[in-house]
């Protein structure tokens, strides 16, 4: 790995991200910055690139304060639509480039993007396509310098579906980033895979950290576990994000596969964006071990983060780690505070003065008094370790028990043969609710037999009554599932027909 560290300079605090993005390339114009399926880009050639491309956004409305929606397949043509937007003091908005055309309706209503990049916005706002090249005579010299005011606003619609736009009150320059890297043990100038998709948050946050320290970012178009562990070896990768249902599809590969893999370059696997089940946690354990583990908890938002290794997994079984930015109080449905090891709701807060470095285009956040606001998770403290329950939106209520989904899911994808799961809760006169799973398995396996399954690992009550089949992964690669959709749905297709 090139010595970065000794050009710390380059992102000193202060730092605007296409500073430091230029810096290094006029240090060292040839070292590889990015790498795809297209191939490979030096630092040299993505700084000029994506001066090209800025000029192009800049002769299409873009400029300083404007926000870009960046629609873009996962890859090397996302990261320079960033870098572009970001060198005319702009905000890029990264978004899914498989948003349906209703979700992206509903984004651009609050955003009012100057340009949509990627996917057809119609009649409301100006776009181009996925493959837009400028033109070979705008000149690919550095810009006038411009700060964006904030560096980011994704989106967020959890299990509701219902999107919101999160803007990252921070500037863009280094100080919004470089101080959370030794939190996630990223080293300036590591070598990054990025295998989750670039419309996603988290994907966002560590491709943006590695590049403007000086990384080499290998960008993964779409998520395969195999080939996972062929680029990491290939590219001697130093740090991946892998979410759940990553690690999940990793471990269920064959073991002479997962034996042959060459992770000697690894230095850390985190993952977060949903809870990580303990029996998953135990198997990456054993395979890799504990020190180069690493688990993430934070909202969006990042009112506070909360982290946790392996050997905090194994120490503290089901906690997800120890708040160590901002504060979390655990309360109930009235707004106290419960005791020690009690599920309740968990608000966040940065500080006294401060409830976080967001706010909501789109949304009102619940917040009180004191600064504290909540997404709605739940969760519980336990001496000072956090453990994650579900979203209380997701709950379900089975006769007077509280029952969590993501709980139920867990140990569904403890079976070899289920690769993803989604549970859902059904009316029932008698129980107020039961529930309904709906799974994807690699090969047949009856009700009874995941029944039987669940029903050695929870009480009975949280056994699926009833299961359906799909074909289709019910998470994505960001590890999200459309939990109200899927429900709707159910609900739809066992309603009654009126008869005529």
């Amino acid at each position: 790995m090139p010595d970065t560290t000794r050009h710390s300079e380059f992102f000193a605090p202060g730092t605007p991200f296409v500073t430091a993005v230029r810096r290094f390339a006029e240090a060292d114009p040839d070292a590889v910055a990015l790498t795809d399926d297209r191939g490979s880009l030096t630092r040299g050639e993505l700084d000029r690139r994506s001066n090209r491309l800025a000029r192009a956004y800049a002769d299409l409305g873009v400029g300083e304060g404007s926000f870009v929606t960046i629609g873009l397949p996962t890859g090397g043509a996302f990261i320079e639509a960033v870098l572009a937007v970001w060198k005319l003091g702009a905000t890029p908005q990264p978004v899914s480039s498989r948003l349906p055309a209703r979700e992206l309706a509903a984004i651009l209503d609050v955003v009012r993007p100057a340009l949509v990049v990627g996917l057809d916005a119609g009649a409301a706002a100006p776009w181009v396509p996925v493959g837009f090249e400028p033109g070979d005579t705008l000149d690919d010299g550095p810009l006038p310098l411009v700060v964006s005011r904030y560096w980011k606003a994704p989106t967020s619609g959890g299990s509701t579906g219902v999107p919101k736009v999160i803007v990252g009150d921070q500037a863009a320059v280094v100080d919004s980033l470089v101080p959370l890297m030794p939190l996630i043990r990223m080293r300036p100038g590591s070598t990054t895979l990025i295998a989750t998709p670039l419309g996603h948050n988290a994907a966002v946050l560590w491709s943006s950290a590695a590049l403007v320290t000086g990384g080499h970012l290998v960008v993964m178009p779409r998520f395969d576990a195999e080939r996972t562990l062929d680029l990491i070896a290939r590219h001697r990768v130093e740090w991946v994000c892998l979410v759940p249902t990553e690690l999940h599809r990793i471990a269920r590969l064959p073991e002479p596969v997962r034996a042959a893999a060459d992770l000697s370059s690894l230095e850390l696997v985190a993952t977060g964006a949903a809870p990580c089940p303990q029996w998953l946690r135990r198997f990456w354990v054993d395979w890799i071990g504990p020190d180069r583990l690493l688990e993430f908890y934070s909202a969006t938002e990042a009112q506070a983060i909360v982290i946790t290794d392996g050997r905090g997994w194994l120490s503290h079984p089901g906690s997800v780690g120890r708040v160590v930015v901002g504060e979390i109080e655990v309360r109930d449905e009235h707004g106290a505070v419960v005791p020690d090891g009690t599920v309740g709701e968990l608000w966040m807060r940065r500080s006294a003065d401060d409830a976080g470095p967001y706010f909501y285009l789109g949304a009102t956040p619940r917040r009180d008094e004191r600064n504290f606001d909540t997404v709605g998770d739940l969760g519980f403290l336990r001496d000072g370790w956090l453990h994650l329950a579900d979203r209380k939106a997701d709950m379900v209520v089975i006769g007077a028990s509280n029952v969590y989904p993501a709980e139920v899911e867990s140990a569904l994808e403890e079976h070899p043969l289920v690769t993803s799961s989604c549970v859902v809760g059904l009316p029932d006169d008698e129980y107020g609710s039961v529930l309904h799973a709906i799974v994807q398995t690699s090969a047949p396996v009856t009700d009874e037999e995941l029944a039987a399954h669940v029903g050695e690992r929870l009480l009975h009550y949280k056994v699926p009554r009833t299961y359906e089949r799909t074909t289709e992964p019910l998470l994505d690669d960001a590890g999200k599932v459309r939990r109200a959709q899927l429900r709707d749905r159910v609900l739809a297709e066992r309603a009654p027909t009126t008869p005529r």
